[in-house]
């Protein structure tokens, strides 16, 4: 049985550990063993298991080979107390599992885990502020439409598009956008933008979109300082100062501006201990039990490095803002501290960067529930992060100019043209311009059917739908609007100009051959000898 890459999606950690029994039982090589004088068919020494789990756990994609000897063991303890594995007595249950040559067989079938069946959240729908309503109590605005000169490069442009027609020009005014109105939009537009990025048809297996706090988004783009660590407006949900004494000494070691070094051995050791206890008695990690599952199906886009590192972007960003800068400052301690030759070692058996990961896997990430790969799936994120915590941790720029961009376009007023490419923008009027009923009762007629043809619009000039899909849209928009449908395309020959026709090439063979029926072989003089 071939190894093969989990990728994003509901239950990963469900579907990685049923994958990793069925490879380890197909992987473990069985033979006679003699125990006190017997011998026990089909079974293996636990240094065996070990062995060979350790090798197909570093090889898989899933997980690599950053997987220690040390969390191999645990995995096997929780294999024998799940009953992947019993003793050669059929015992089980216990996680008493050693490292030695006591002998292990496998049960006649080990259970794989069902997939669990989570409470339906639904799916939330953002709603974003609907211009054609009108604030209670809100006097109503007739708003002046502005004459605008054309030139005749101006006008051949319309006219070509129109076909001799050149519609008039409206107004388009919407109301200004309030706070909560654009911390909405930052959610919507994130959450849509990281649902792409995994490739998943829906957030909803993965993340309950209804517990993301919209202005935790905001806060973590804006609140931060020159180094791009989020700065709280709550100071006492800051860390402690001892403790970030305690991480500057040991991230810029040997030199410590906050603390004066004392001349005794072992002091980093103790130091490293400090913060380690800290972060240890935290009772939920830094990346939250709600979202465990959303950062584990990131887990599956690691071997697409720039997916992997936008996923995590984006996911870091819904975080609470002080999550967020503590695991800012603890993950890059802990790739200043991989990297740093000067520092002496932390661990006499641990290299330092391994020690980093089995220090802090836990505080970082892991579920409300125990899983049996919590450890697993915890180090192969931490590791990620600490080789990627530059770009990772800081505001994906791309994200956020484009909902900046679309906000700024919700909030201006604009002309538009019926089967204009291109729109003027103009400051709001200040004051209001009384006019007649009948130019009232006109503007109002048209003016319903403006955002429609701005729409059809949209649909005419959209580049990246294919044609079939285009002419299937304008079909549809066709029959539920005819009249808006005519003013843009008001004959076949113009709606045509969408569609150029392809010149077809034709094929450079004989096609007089093609027409004669099959003749059989005839014999010439030229193939006499």
């Amino acid at each position: 049985m071939e190894p093969r890459l989990v990728g994003p999606g509901p239950y990963r950690a469900t579907r990685l550990w049923n994958e990793i029994i069925e490879l380890f039982r197909a992987g473990m090589p069985l033979r006679k063993h003699r125990c006190r004088f017997k011998s026990y068919e089909r079974c293996f020494k636990a240094s065996e298991a070990v062995d060979c789990l350790h090798e197909l756990l570093g090889s898989n994609q899933n997980f690599g080979p950053e997987v220690t000897r040390s969390q191999t063991v645990k995995l096997l303890k929780k294999f024998l107390k799940n009953h992947v594995i019993e003793d050669i007595k059929g015992r089980w249950g216990k996680e008493d599992f050693q490292d030695d040559g006591h002998l292990y067989r496998f049960p006649p079938s080990s259970p794989l885990k069902p997939y669990p069946k989570k409470p339906s959240c639904g799916k939330e729908v953002i709603k974003f502020p609907d211009w054609n309503e009108l604030n209670v109590g809100a006097s109503q605005e007739h708003v002046l439409v502005k004459s605008v000169t054309m030139n005749s490069e101006m006008w051949y442009k319309r006219h070509s598009i129109a076909i001799g027609e050149v519609p008039a020009c409206k107004l388009v005014f919407r109301r200004e956008l309030t706070q909560t109105n654009i911390e909405e939009i930052w959610k919507s537009m994130t959450l849509s933008r990281l649902q792409k990025v995994l490739g998943l048809d829906s957030l909803d297996e993965v993340l309950d979109t209804k517990i993301v706090n919209s202005k935790h988004i905001v806060q973590n783009v804006y609140n931060v300082n020159k180094q791009g660590i989020v700065t709280l407006e709550d100071k006492s949900k800051e860390l402690p100062h001892w403790i970030l004494s305690a991480m500057k000494c040991l991230a810029n070691w040997p030199s410590c501006s906050d603390l004066k070094q004392p001349t005794y051995s072992g002091f980093e050791r103790d130091v490293f201990k400090t913060i380690v206890d800290y972060f240890g008695q935290m009772k939920e990690p830094l990346l939250t039990f709600h979202f465990f599952d959303v950062f584990v199906s990131v887990l599956g886009l690691l071997q697409k490095h720039s997916k992997a590192v936008e996923a995590l972007q984006i996911t870091c960003l819904l975080l609470p803002p002080e999550n967020r800068k503590r695991l800012q400052l603890l993950v890059r301690m802990m790739a200043r501290i991989s990297c740093n030759k000067d520092l002496p070692l932390l661990s006499e058996s641990v290299r330092t960067r391994n020690l980093m990961v089995q220090a802090f896997s836990r505080c970082i990430l892991c579920s409300k529930d125990e899983m049996d790969l919590d450890e697993l799936l915890a180090a192969k994120l931490v590791s990620f992060l600490m080789d990627n915590y530059q770009e990772i941790l800081s505001v994906p720029s791309a994200l956020k100019s484009s909902i900046e961009e679309h906000i700024v376009h919700l909030q201006r007023v604009q002309i538009k043209y019926t089967g204009a490419d291109t729109d003027a923008t103009f400051s709001p009027p200040s004051l209001c311009h009384q006019t007649s009923t009948d130019e009232f009762e006109y503007q109002r007629a048209t003016g319903s059917q403006e955002p429609l043809a701005a729409l059809l619009e949209e649909i005419a000039m959209n580049k990246e739908i294919s044609v079939k899909d285009k002419k299937k849209q304008l079909k549809q928009f066709q029959k539920s609007y005819p009249e808006v449908y005519s003013v843009r395309f008001p004959t076949p020959e113009t709606e045509a100009l969408l569609f150029p026709e392809k010149t077809k090439q034709k094929t450079p063979i004989l096609m007089w051959a093609l027409k004669k029926p099959f003749q059989p072989f005839h014999r010439t003089r030229s193939f006499r000898m």
